[in-house]
């Protein structure tokens, strides 16, 4: 069985495209897991109507990532992209019947965004190496978006969680 070695410029241009492929992914996972948030999200406005912008900015960033594939004549994994958007819907459950639900959904936002942010930082690094001059804006677009979307819910904590309390405490409807 005869395999071919890569140059070292070819294996990083492999890896960038699967990195571009693998983050497509992981926007159709945040755009599946901001959907069944903000359907639930009566009791705090403010963060519903947040989360619906972030929501917008992740199909946007999607579609940055479908443009940066297709300027390498490839495309996204469609195996991929489902299996994200499936494991999207599966978290977006998971913290349902959690009588927390809204706060243990924002430390799992706050997480994913950082994710997100050190995927953007490493893609615009292999972007660089690889000469792929018109992505660094594009992905750098994204990557402030990720970083802003962070901070939001970094400065809205205390207040999510004083929320929460106060409605608990009355005996109002505390989650979503």
């Amino acid at each position: 069985m005869e395999r071919t070695l890569l140059t070292a410029s070819e294996q990083a241009q492999s890896i960038y495209t699967a990195g571009l492929r693998n983050q497509h992914a992981v926007e159709n996972q945040a755009i599946e897991i901001l959907e069944r948030q903000i359907g639930r999200l009566e009791n705090y406005p403010e963060m519903r109507a947040r989360l619906q912008q972030h929501l917008e900015e992740s199909r946007q960033q999607a579609q940055r990532l479908d443009q940066l594939l297709a300027s390498l004549d490839s495309s996204p994994s469609v195996l991929k992209d489902t299996a994200m958007s499936f494991m999207g819907n599966v978290m977006a459950l998971a913290h349902v019947p959690a009588s927390d639900e809204v706060i243990k959904n924002s430390f799992a936002n706050y997480a994913f965004e950082h994710y997100e942010i050190a995927s953007y930082k490493s893609l615009i690094t292999i972007a660089e190496v690889v000469s792929h001059a018109d992505a660094i804006r594009l992905l750098g677009q994204s990557l402030t978006e990720e970083q802003a979307m962070a901070q939001w819910i970094d400065d809205h904590l205390k207040d999510t969680t004083l929320t929460f309390l106060r409605r608990s405490e009355q005996g109002e409807k505390a989650g979503l």
